[in-house]
């Protein structure tokens, strides 16, 4: 299934299911990594991070910097809020 971009500011327009997206604790563990690092990058030097993410819509992609992480969610510039339990991937340059 092809992942659909979507812009940051069109996110709070989605809703997000209570499954998590990831099956294997390796892979929620390494997400939870670079979504810190996607968070130090964006904040030291307003880089951009590539998110793949599971809405009830549809797999989504979105390009944008990661302001700051908590335990349950990533906040985007902007104030959007992605839960994380539905983060597919983390990708940065």
């Amino acid at each position: 299934m092809q992942r659909k971009i979507i812009e940051k500011e069109n996110i709070g327009t989605l809703h997000f299911g209570p499954m998590e997206v990831l099956q294997d604790n390796h892979e929620i563990t390494k997400r939870s990594r670079r979504l810190k690092r996607a968070e130090k990058l964006g904040n030291s030097y307003k880089s951009k991070s590539k998110i793949a993410f599971r809405s009830l819509e549809g797999l989504f992609r979105v390009e944008t910097t990661v302001w700051a992480t908590t335990e349950k969610f990533v906040s985007l510039k902007g104030g959007v809020l992605i839960p994380i339990h539905c983060i597919k991937g983390v990708e940065f340059y």
